[in-house]
């Protein structure tokens, strides 16, 4: 596994003219509003960044991400690993006015200063990708949630008692003594 770690910012323009790929890891533990959703720091996080302009002149990011994370199973509350793949194609505007006249096919990535927060950008596309629940399978819950489950209790024969309303069945009219 690729261990250098993933520069924090970059020039998109200038990565851009020159048609530069950046590749780095990162923790899961770096990354803070997607480590809230996650269930421990195990795993690790690979980007894969290739930055180009397009026959329009456009600066693009194209993102791939690898990610091996811990979340929480949704059905026995235990941490279940989990691995996300993403893979998608930014195109760099500066307003939001630049990002309403983007091709379908395109995404916008709102670059507010030249240095672009590329953590921020992986963060993002982690945060997309994650599913909103995450299950084991369904044996596996079972598995898991019968060691916390108390042993069945031996069932105890009951006696049968008197029903108090059988007397009033005697009232009723047209009952014979």
């Amino acid at each position: 596994m690729f261990t250098e770690p993933l520069p924090s910012t970059l020039d998109v323009r200038k990565a851009a003219a020159r048609g530069v790929t950046v590749t780095g890891a990162i923790k899961p533990c770096d990354l803070h509003r997607f480590r809230e959703l996650l269930v421990s720091d195990k795993g690790g996080i690979v980007a894969d960044l290739l930055l180009s302009k397009d026959e329009e002149n456009r600066c693009l990011v194209q993102i791939k991400v690898e990610a091996d994370i811990e979340v929480c199973c949704q059905r026995c509350l235990s941490p279940m690993p989990v691995h996300l793949s993403t893979d998608n194609t930014l195109a760099v505007v500066w307003t939001d006015e630049q990002a309403s006249h983007l091709p379908r096919h395109l995404d916008a990535l709102l670059a507010e200063d030249e240095a672009c927060n590329l953590w921020e950008l992986v963060e993002d596309e982690l945060i997309l990708d994650l599913p909103p629940y995450s299950y084991h399978d369904t044996d596996a819950c079972k598995k898991i949630l019968e060691a916390f489950s108390p042993q069945p209790a031996v069932e105890v024969a009951e006696e049968e008692k008197p029903n108090p309303f059988n007397v009033l069945e005697q009232l009723k009219p047209g009952k014979k003594h």
